[in-house]
């Protein structure tokens, strides 16, 4: 098993969404993140406060099984495109373990 964290725009997130469900990837975890990086920041207020220190994004979180990875990487590299600078990132590494809480099913049994 692998897990795919990838930090992608905001606005790309809906076609990211339905391009993993056309995949078979239907089941995955995401929030709000922020970070710094080469992109030109904008100024935002957070908490009351002005700032221009950080950068929006979505993180997506998918545990998939190792068949799956390469349609599921190719996938988000191709619907989280734009081309320009802040496009996001993928990574990924492996899964050593995984249980379904509900039915105690270990490993490629515990994601779907």
């Amino acid at each position: 098993m692998k897990k795919i964290e990838a930090v992608i725009r905001r606005s790309k997130f809906e076609e990211v969404k339905k391009a993993l469900h056309e995949i078979d990837i239907d089941f995955f975890t995401y929030y709000e993140t922020y970070g710094v990086g080469n992109e030109k920041k904008r100024k935002e207020v957070f908490r009351g406060s002005s700032s221009t220190d950080f950068i929006s994004r979505l993180t997506l979180s998918i545990v998939v099984r190792d068949m799956n990875l390469k349609k599921t990487v190719d996938c988000l590299m191709k619907t989280a495109y734009t081309g320009e600078i802040g496009d996001g990132k993928i990574f990924v590494w492996t899964i050593e373990d995984a249980y379904r809480i509900r039915t105690g099913e270990k490993d490629d049994e515990s994601l779907y």
